[in-house]
């Protein structure tokens, strides 16, 4: 194909690694390959920096930039520095959450460390050091993003209720469980790209995405060419260029082929 990306912005769970956090070889190999053909790879998720950087190091990167936290963080690695963090009030916006949810986890992140929360998480969904705190207190001053899960929540359910609070003044993403992100109104994974672009003097026309979520959503409409995973849903596919693999059938490692 004609199209040559300069950059390739690459969302991490349900893209480069499955829902067991697997990496397969294929993926791991093809990501490396771009990266020695002077491809700049950056890593974009809403995970908080100590679960980006695991990836990063499993893909044996050996320096650049990702966009983590949905955006609301931009780092530079190695040495790993915050190069850009946004932060906003989440009170009232978790406040409006918990009084139809009051049995919902709660976390917001700590920068580079890992998250605090007023209840322990199912076991690996939130990663870093963990502090157990009262919600008041979390939300006490601005942050850089909050996640609120409802484990015994039909998921469904909880993205109806959601997207009828009105959570106008904030960016919030749905997951595929009953899983809400929130983050700073404007910011995205596309804007965190927008920064990392501006770094390296790369047009938005050059740039490669792919993702699986909703919260790719704003990245593969931005990218020169935004490809979907095979498992992502339908309106994730639909803003996309393209539509590759399933992760579970190495659909980032097939897209990738294409530019080596």
């Amino acid at each position: 194909m004609t199209f040559a990306p300069r950059l390739a912005a690459l969302d991490v769970d349900g893209t480069i690694v499955d829902q067991n956090n697997a990496l397969s070889p294929a993926v791991h190999d093809a990501v490396l390959a771009l990266a020695e053909s002077g491809v700049a790879i950056v890593v974009a998720t809403g995970r908080a920096m100590p679960g980006t950087m695991e990836v990063v190091e499993r893909l044996s990167l050996a320096d650049g930039f990702a966009v983590t936290s949905n955006g609301a963080i931009v780092i530079g690695y190695h040495p790993v520095e915050v190069l850009h963090s946004v932060t906003f009030d989440a009170s009232e916006a978790v406040r409006r959450v918990l009084e139809h949810v009051p049995d919902a986890l709660v976390a917001v992140e700590e920068i580079g460390v890992g998250y605090r929360v007023n209840q322990p998480f199912p076991e690996g969904e939130v990663s870093g050091r963990i502090t157990v705190e009262d919600v008041d207190s979390l939300v006490s001053e601005p942050v850089t993003r909050v996640v609120i899960r409802a484990p015994d929540h039909d998921a469904r359910e909880f993205a109806e209720l959601v997207h009828g609070l009105g959570l106008s003044d904030t960016n919030y993403y749905i997951g595929y469980t009953s899983w809400l992100d929130l983050a700073p109104e404007g910011v995205s994974k596309a804007s965190g790209l927008e920064m990392v672009c501006a770094r390296l003097d790369v047009a938005q026309a050059d740039v490669l995405a792919i993702g699986d979520g909703f919260n790719d959503v704003e990245m593969l409409e931005w990218a020169g060419r935004g490809v979907a995973m095979g498992q992502a849903p339908e309106p994730v596919q639909d803003v996309a260029d393209d539509v590759t693999g399933t992760v579970a059938d190495d659909g980032l490692a097939a897209e990738l082929a294409r530019y080596l």
